[in-house]
Protein backbone atom coordinates (compact mmCIF):
# COMPACT_ATOMS: atom_id res chain seq x y z
CA UNK A 1 0.00 0.00 0.00
CA UNK A 2 1.91 3.31 -1.17
CA UNK A 3 1.87 5.99 0.62
CA UNK A 4 -0.49 8.78 -0.85
CA UNK A 5 0.17 12.16 -1.40
CA UNK A 6 -2.72 13.79 0.40
CA UNK A 7 -3.30 15.79 3.59
CA UNK A 8 -5.40 14.81 6.89
CA UNK A 9 -8.52 16.03 9.10
CA UNK A 10 -10.87 14.77 11.35
CA UNK A 11 -14.87 15.28 10.65
CA UNK A 12 -18.24 10.34 22.66
CA UNK A 13 -21.03 11.85 19.78
CA UNK A 14 -18.69 14.39 17.84
CA UNK A 15 -15.50 13.70 19.40
CA UNK A 16 -14.22 16.26 16.56
CA UNK A 17 -12.69 20.28 17.64
CA UNK A 18 -15.03 22.23 17.63
CA UNK A 19 -15.35 24.95 14.69
CA UNK A 20 -13.59 27.46 16.86
CA UNK A 21 -11.00 25.40 18.29
CA UNK A 22 -7.69 26.11 16.61
CA UNK A 23 -6.64 24.92 13.27
CA UNK A 24 -3.39 23.91 11.62
CA UNK A 25 -2.64 23.32 8.23
CA UNK A 26 -3.78 19.88 7.22
CA UNK A 27 -0.03 17.33 6.86
CA UNK A 28 0.06 15.51 3.82
CA UNK A 29 1.43 11.88 4.20
CA UNK A 30 4.78 12.10 2.94
CA UNK A 31 7.06 10.86 5.00
CA UNK A 32 10.13 13.50 3.90
CA UNK A 33 7.93 16.03 5.56
CA UNK A 34 7.06 14.02 8.49
CA UNK A 35 10.61 13.51 9.01
CA UNK A 36 11.32 16.72 8.70
CA UNK A 37 9.09 17.84 10.92
CA UNK A 38 10.00 15.14 13.86
CA UNK A 39 13.51 16.07 13.32
CA UNK A 40 12.78 19.61 13.83
CA UNK A 41 11.01 19.27 17.06
CA UNK A 42 14.16 17.28 18.33
CA UNK A 43 13.93 13.99 16.89
CA UNK A 44 17.60 12.16 16.55
CA UNK A 45 18.70 11.62 12.92
CA UNK A 46 19.02 8.09 13.58
CA UNK A 47 14.89 7.49 13.21
CA UNK A 48 13.18 8.46 9.89
CA UNK A 49 9.55 8.29 8.40
CA UNK A 50 9.27 6.05 5.90
CA UNK A 51 6.70 4.96 3.16
CA UNK A 52 4.91 1.39 3.76
CA UNK A 53 3.96 -0.06 0.70
CA UNK A 54 2.19 -3.17 1.68
CA UNK A 55 0.54 -4.99 5.01
CA UNK A 56 0.64 -7.95 3.32
CA UNK A 57 3.48 -8.26 0.98
CA UNK A 58 6.86 -9.19 2.47
CA UNK A 59 9.36 -8.30 -0.11
CA UNK A 60 7.00 -5.01 0.14
CA UNK A 61 7.72 -4.87 3.69
CA UNK A 62 11.22 -5.62 3.46
CA UNK A 63 11.80 -2.07 2.24
CA UNK A 64 11.14 -0.85 5.94
CA UNK A 65 13.87 -1.34 8.34
CA UNK A 66 13.12 -3.25 10.89
CA UNK A 67 12.54 -3.24 14.43
CA UNK A 68 9.63 -0.58 13.15
CA UNK A 69 8.85 1.61 16.25
CA UNK A 70 5.62 2.94 14.96
CA UNK A 71 2.85 2.49 12.28
CA UNK A 72 0.75 5.65 11.13
CA UNK A 73 -2.29 4.78 9.46
CA UNK A 74 -4.20 7.09 6.72
CA UNK A 75 -8.10 6.30 6.28
CA UNK A 76 -10.98 7.71 5.44
CA UNK A 77 -13.63 8.16 8.12
CA UNK A 78 -16.28 6.44 6.78
CA UNK A 79 -19.98 5.91 8.02
CA UNK A 80 -18.88 2.46 8.44
CA UNK A 81 -15.34 3.34 11.07
CA UNK A 82 -17.94 6.06 12.48
CA UNK A 83 -20.25 3.06 13.34
CA UNK A 84 -17.97 0.74 14.64
CA UNK A 85 -16.16 3.64 16.79
CA UNK A 86 -19.39 4.48 18.54
CA UNK A 87 -20.20 1.33 18.93
CA UNK A 88 -16.39 0.92 20.90
CA UNK A 89 -16.65 3.72 22.51
CA UNK A 90 -19.64 3.68 24.13
CA UNK A 91 -18.42 0.78 26.26
CA UNK A 92 -15.33 2.29 26.91
CA UNK A 93 -14.40 4.77 30.17
CA UNK A 94 -13.00 8.61 29.45
CA UNK A 95 -9.41 8.41 29.65
CA UNK A 96 -7.84 10.06 33.15
CA UNK A 97 -4.60 8.89 33.04
CA UNK A 98 -1.66 10.81 34.06
CA UNK A 99 1.96 10.53 35.33
CA UNK A 100 4.99 8.43 35.07
CA UNK A 101 3.08 5.32 35.79
CA UNK A 102 0.89 5.23 32.44
CA UNK A 103 1.59 2.43 30.10
CA UNK A 104 1.51 4.93 27.16
CA UNK A 105 1.31 8.75 26.61
CA UNK A 106 -1.64 9.70 25.15
CA UNK A 107 -2.91 13.29 23.82
CA UNK A 108 -6.42 14.28 23.16
CA UNK A 109 -6.79 16.25 19.65
CA UNK A 110 -8.29 19.71 20.32
CA UNK A 111 -7.03 21.47 17.55
CA UNK A 112 -8.47 21.52 13.99
CA UNK A 113 -7.03 19.21 11.30
CA UNK A 114 -3.92 18.00 13.63
CA UNK A 115 -4.54 14.34 13.77
CA UNK A 116 -0.89 13.68 11.70
CA UNK A 117 0.84 15.62 14.28
CA UNK A 118 -0.79 13.75 17.07
CA UNK A 119 0.10 10.55 15.19
CA UNK A 120 3.52 12.00 14.86
CA UNK A 121 3.35 13.02 18.60
CA UNK A 122 2.08 9.57 19.48
CA UNK A 123 4.95 7.71 17.56
CA UNK A 124 7.63 9.72 19.22
CA UNK A 125 5.93 9.70 22.76
CA UNK A 126 5.90 5.81 22.97
CA UNK A 127 7.92 2.23 23.50
CA UNK A 128 11.93 2.64 22.09
CA UNK A 129 11.21 6.07 19.97
CA UNK A 130 10.96 8.43 22.91
CA UNK A 131 14.77 7.58 23.73
CA UNK A 132 15.33 9.22 20.26
CA UNK A 133 14.04 12.52 20.97
CA UNK A 134 17.21 14.79 21.26
CA UNK A 135 17.73 16.25 25.45
CA UNK A 136 16.17 19.51 26.01
CA UNK A 137 14.93 19.97 22.58
CA UNK A 138 10.99 20.73 21.59
CA UNK A 139 9.97 17.70 21.87
CA UNK A 140 11.77 16.69 25.48
CA UNK A 141 10.37 19.85 26.86
CA UNK A 142 7.08 19.07 25.29
CA UNK A 143 6.87 15.13 26.99
CA UNK A 144 8.35 16.28 30.41
CA UNK A 145 5.48 19.58 30.56
CA UNK A 146 3.31 16.94 29.36
CA UNK A 147 3.71 13.69 31.53
CA UNK A 148 1.65 15.45 35.00
CA UNK A 149 -0.95 16.43 33.28
CA UNK A 150 -4.52 15.01 32.64
CA UNK A 151 -6.21 14.41 29.07
CA UNK A 152 -7.49 18.05 29.27
CA UNK A 153 -4.41 19.74 30.44
CA UNK A 154 -2.38 18.06 28.07
CA UNK A 155 -4.83 19.30 25.39
CA UNK A 156 -4.25 22.80 26.38
CA UNK A 157 -0.61 22.51 26.56
CA UNK A 158 -0.63 21.60 22.76
CA UNK A 159 -2.60 24.33 21.98
CA UNK A 160 -0.38 27.07 23.35
CA UNK A 161 2.59 25.84 22.35
CA UNK A 162 3.77 28.28 19.95
CA UNK A 163 7.00 26.43 18.55
CA UNK A 164 4.74 23.38 17.63
CA UNK A 165 3.04 25.45 15.94
CA UNK A 166 5.44 27.19 13.90
CA UNK A 167 7.50 23.84 13.23
CA UNK A 168 4.05 22.15 12.06
CA UNK A 169 3.45 25.56 9.55
CA UNK A 170 6.39 25.17 7.96
CA UNK A 171 6.51 21.65 7.18
CA UNK A 172 2.85 21.49 6.15
CA UNK A 173 2.40 24.31 3.79
CA UNK A 174 5.66 22.74 1.51
CA UNK A 175 4.27 19.51 0.45
CA UNK A 176 3.77 17.64 -2.55
CA UNK A 177 -0.08 18.81 -2.98
CA UNK A 178 -1.06 22.27 -2.82
CA UNK A 179 -2.08 22.86 1.00
CA UNK A 180 -5.64 23.12 1.82
CA UNK A 181 -6.71 25.94 4.83
CA UNK A 182 -5.99 25.37 7.64
CA UNK A 183 -9.87 25.38 8.49
CA UNK A 184 -10.79 22.98 5.20
CA UNK A 185 -12.71 20.05 6.09
CA UNK A 186 -10.97 16.80 5.39
CA UNK A 187 -11.99 13.38 5.69
CA UNK A 188 -8.82 11.59 6.15
CA UNK A 189 -7.71 10.41 9.62
CA UNK A 190 -4.59 8.90 10.96
CA UNK A 191 -4.39 6.48 13.79
CA UNK A 192 -0.99 5.27 15.83
CA UNK A 193 0.06 2.02 16.65
CA UNK A 194 3.21 1.34 18.82
CA UNK A 195 4.23 -1.73 21.19
CA UNK A 196 5.18 -0.99 24.57
CA UNK A 197 7.23 -2.39 27.24
CA UNK A 198 5.55 -5.31 27.70
CA UNK A 199 4.79 -6.28 24.41
CA UNK A 200 1.14 -4.81 24.36
CA UNK A 201 -0.11 -3.09 20.78
CA UNK A 202 -1.87 0.13 21.35
CA UNK A 203 -3.82 1.95 19.19
CA UNK A 204 -3.62 5.90 19.72
CA UNK A 205 -6.18 8.30 18.43
CA UNK A 206 -6.83 11.61 19.61
CA UNK A 207 -10.34 11.45 18.46
CA UNK A 208 -11.10 8.72 20.72
CA UNK A 209 -11.56 8.20 24.57
CA UNK A 210 -8.08 7.27 25.24
CA UNK A 211 -5.61 4.60 24.27
CA UNK A 212 -6.52 1.49 23.06
CA UNK A 213 -4.66 -2.12 23.82
CA UNK A 214 -5.50 -4.38 21.04
CA UNK A 215 -3.26 -7.40 22.20
CA UNK A 216 -0.41 -8.86 23.01
CA UNK A 217 2.48 -9.16 21.14
CA UNK A 218 6.08 -11.49 21.29
CA UNK A 219 9.48 -10.47 22.21
CA UNK A 220 10.32 -10.64 18.42
CA UNK A 221 7.42 -8.77 16.80
CA UNK A 222 7.18 -5.31 15.74
CA UNK A 223 4.86 -2.80 14.83
CA UNK A 224 4.97 -4.22 11.14
CA UNK A 225 4.66 -7.67 12.58
CA UNK A 226 1.43 -10.11 10.87
CA UNK A 227 0.09 -10.19 14.74
CA UNK A 228 0.48 -6.64 15.50
CA UNK A 229 -1.24 -5.93 11.96
CA UNK A 230 -3.63 -9.04 12.18
CA UNK A 231 -4.52 -6.79 15.41
CA UNK A 232 -4.58 -3.32 14.01
CA UNK A 233 -4.07 -2.15 10.91
CA UNK A 234 -5.75 -5.01 8.73
CA UNK A 235 -9.17 -4.79 10.84
CA UNK A 236 -9.34 -1.43 9.23
CA UNK A 237 -9.38 -2.68 5.75
CA UNK A 238 -11.25 -5.44 6.00
CA UNK A 239 -14.37 -3.46 7.61
CA UNK A 240 -13.58 -0.57 4.50
CA UNK A 241 -13.36 -3.33 2.04
CA UNK A 242 -10.15 -2.40 0.87
CA UNK A 243 -10.32 1.57 0.00
CA UNK A 244 -7.85 2.77 -2.14
CA UNK A 245 -7.10 6.58 -0.37
CA UNK A 246 -5.52 4.21 2.98
CA UNK A 247 -1.64 4.76 3.25
CA UNK A 248 0.54 3.58 5.80
CA UNK A 249 4.17 4.78 7.22
CA UNK A 250 6.33 3.58 9.81
CA UNK A 251 8.63 5.06 12.24
CA UNK A 252 12.38 3.05 11.85
CA UNK A 253 15.69 3.27 11.93
CA UNK A 254 17.18 6.34 9.08
CA UNK A 255 18.72 5.13 5.62
CA UNK A 256 20.25 8.33 5.13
Amino acid sequence: MASVDTHSGGGQNDPDPAATAPAFIPLEANPELMTKLLRRLGLSPALQVHDVYSLEDPDMLAFVPRPALALLLVFPVSAVYESHRLAEDATTPEYSGRGEGEPVIWFRQTIRNACGLMGLLHAVSNGPARGFIEPDSELDKLLKAAIPLGPEERARLLERSQSLAAAHAEVASVGDTPAPDAGADVDLHYVCFVKDGTGTLWELDGRRKGPIARGKLGAGEDVLSPGALALGPLKFLEREGGDLRFSCVALAGSLE
